[in-house]
């Protein structure tokens, strides 16, 4: 049986996330890259212009975007119209879901973010084809995939077989134990990583303070990859750090999908020496998801950031 052709897609993007657009495109001849022209008027309102319009009629289309940051309404705005040009199909990919930890409320006045923006890319048009993709990498709990509405089909996929393709390269690959921050953590991603040994940490009050510990799990003599979904200033993984070293752990990596580091946080994890060395991990390993940190942290010790392009070049085939 013959091989169905590849679809060609027309991929627009934000300026943010130029460079991961061009190494999906190099992944595959079936993508097509197109520009915007991102300006704005003199009173600060967008002034959008999108390129080859006319030739993407009856064409499969999508836009890359990046919500981490500023210029939303822009791409919101080019997200509701690229799929009113009678284009065959439209998908959205945002790697990174940024309201996804505030899916709850604790006290009266907090709002639910995750929520809201999952309302309003429900709103995305449809197609001449149908109902809008939008894809998500690694949402930070599974259950926000119900917060979308009905016309727009969320597709939640992970970058953890980036990790476990980087992990069979290590000389010690043999030797890895996968660590888990908390059991939130562990529910959202130890079905992925059954090969491996595991432990997982905790949070344990003590006082006006809260301490880390194993609740489970062994690390002594074991290489251990703390896993989760994002990070942020990074206590929690330096606190994970701290108490799988005190229990013997020979040395511990860190992978997270999204490297978020509000206010450079990320500087925290850097090496000390010149030849790498001087960090509390020997990898940290992150995504493109978060096009301002690759950047800030690129060739710098000990971070390696593991590319979704292939990944995305093939979901945008589905």
């Amino acid at each position: 049986m013959e091989k169905s052709a590849k679809k060609q897609i027309y991929l627009y993007y934000c300026m943010e996330m130029e460079e991961l657009a061009h190494k999906i495109a190099q992944h595959c001849d079936s993508i097509h890259l197109q520009s915007i022209t991102w300006g704005e008027f003199d009173d600060g309102t967008p002034n959008i212009f999108m390129h080859n319009v006319l030739e993407i009629r009856g064409k499969h289309v999508a836009f890359l975007a990046t919500f981490s940051r500023n210029f939303i309404f822009d791409q919101w705005s080019v997200i509701c119209a690229l799929p009113k040009e009678f284009v065959a199909s439209f998908t959205v990919v945002l790697p990174y879901f940024p309201t996804g930890s505030c899916e709850r409320i604790d006290v009266p006045g907090q709002v639910a973010t995750a929520d809201t923006l999952a309302k309003m890319l429900s709103h995305i048009p449809s197609s001449r084809g149908g109902s809008p993709i939008l894809v998500i990498y690694d949402i930070h709990a599974l259950q926000e995939n119900f917060y979308f509405g009905g016309n727009v089909l969320p597709l939640l996929e992970t970058g953890v077989p980036l990790l476990l393709d980087r992990l069979r390269q290590l000389p010690d690959a043999n030797n890895i134990t996968i660590a888990f921050p908390d059991d939130g953590a562990w529910k959202r991603f130890h079905n992925q990583l059954l090969l491996f040994p595991m432990v997982v940490c905790a949070k344990v009050r003590q006082g006006d303070k809260r301490k880390v510990m194993i609740n489970e799990g062994n690390p002594e003599g074991r290489h251990v990859v703390i896993v989760d979904d994002l990070v942020q200033s990074g206590g929690t993984l330096i606190e994970c750090q701290k108490v799988l070293t005190a229990h013997g752990a020979a040395k511990v990596s860190a992978y997270v999908t999204h490297a978020v580091f509000p206010k450079q946080s990320w500087s925290r994890f850097l090496a000390t020496n010149s030849d790498g060395s001087g960090s509390l991990f020997a990898h940290f390993w992150i995504t493109d998801s978060c096009p301002v940190t690759v950047k800030a942290i690129e060739n710098r010790a000990p971070f390696e950031v593991l590319s979704l392009a292939a990944s995305i070049a093939d979901v945008l085939q589905i």
